[in-house]
């Protein structure tokens, strides 16, 4: 499978998946690690992380006391839990700490794949390379699973077909850590499902990371949208844009205090989701929104059926409506996020 690309940081506020970091470009502040993310062409990311903190800030909100009481304590357990205090500022209530312990866990599966404890498997890391692709022993298991993070749904464009959806992928995780969390397990497994799901929920409300572009030119996919390039005041390529959106100045950060303050900014701007959307718990109703959204409002003009490059000019109606996009996607995987977590978290 294709590369997949990712641009590191915008100067706007970034969301969604980028699988391989290909191209590093950054306006991060203070603590972020750009030199180290430029040293490691191959490491992952998915929504940004202001996307996902501010996924986060919106579930919170919504949480129940006894939710929030049970979250804490589960986050305790997660091996980061001393790193993320440290970023909490001194005088934080405790509601405020616990918020945002919540938001920085929200990226912990991203934070991963620059922690040299951690590999990939496989000849691909974006693709799952048997039994251990699938496995669930907790905080044990030190690999960064890349292809937890999206489902390659096709999207046939000239009458190919016959894409087989590699498993496991986003879909298949998002039921397994809910089916853990509802459960009796024991504490450890159910923190780290936790945090993947914390993750994963955000990811798949990404248009691209529920969709893979197939053509008889690209028989295994655009890669999400990774091998469409960009070029002019945009990412390098389509999938990078759109994990882009909300905002990226914190990717690889040690100290992620200022995106935080962003991501509580964005989620207290957005619109909130409605009720009906809100309720609905079936991943697969999810990945099939963002699937449709894929085709109505990724690929479209200015982006054509080949991979480019392309223009993407800042402020035009493709950059507006996608804007307005990504803010409903990030406001309804919140509202999504605290449902799952007040329902069937145990």
């Amino acid at each position: 499978m294709t590369q997949r690309n990712a641009r590191l940081a915008t100067a706007r506020p970034n969301m969604f998946r980028c699988r391989y970091v290909h191209k590093a470009r950054s306006y991060a502040l203070g603590a972020c690690l750009l030199a180290f993310c430029l040293l490691l062409p191959t490491v992952l990311l998915a929504w940004g992380s202001i996307g996902h903190m501010t996924v986060a800030y919106v579930a919170y909100q919504k949480l129940t006391p006894a939710t929030k009481a049970r979250v804490r304590d589960l986050l305790k357990l997660n091996p980061d839990y001393a790193a993320w205090e440290k970023q909490v500022p001194a005088g934080a209530s405790a509601d405020e700490h616990d918020q945002m312990i919540f938001m920085i866990a929200a990226t912990w599966a991203d934070d991963i794949k620059g922690d040299s404890k951690y590999s990939d498997d496989g000849p691909n890391p974006n693709t799952p390379d048997g039994a251990s692709s699938s496995q669930s022993i907790g905080y044990t298991d030190l690999l960064r699973h890349h292809y937890w993070h999206f489902i390659d749904t096709p999207y046939y464009i000239d009458g190919t077909s016959g894409y087989t959806v590699p498993t496991p992928n986003a879909q298949t995780q998002i039921a397994a850590f809910r089916t853990v969390l509802s459960s009796t397990q024991p504490d450890d497994l159910k923190s780290y499902d936790l945090v993947w799901l914390l993750h994963l929920i955000g990811d798949i409300h990404q248009p691209l990371h529920a969709s893979t572009r197939v053509s008889a030119a690209e028989a295994k996919g655009d890669a999400g949208g990774n091998t469409v390039k960009l070029k002019g005041d945009a990412a390098s390529n389509l999938h990078s844009y759109w994990d882009d959106l909300p905002g990226a100045d914190c990717n690889f950060c040690n100290n992620k205090a200022h995106c935080v303050d962003r991501a509580i900014v964005l989620g207290k701007s957005l619109k909130p989701a409605t009720a009906k959307a809100s309720h609905i718990s079936d991943a697969a109703k999810w990945i099939s929104e963002s699937f449709n959204y894929s085709r109505t409002a990724v690929y479209k003009t200015p982006i054509a059926s080949a991979d480019g490059p392309y223009t993407i000019v800042p402020g035009a109606t493709y950059e507006r409506a996608a804007l307005a996009l990504a803010n409903r996607r990030v406001a309804l995987a919140g509202a999504r996020l605290a449902e799952v977590l007040n329902t069937e978290l145990k």
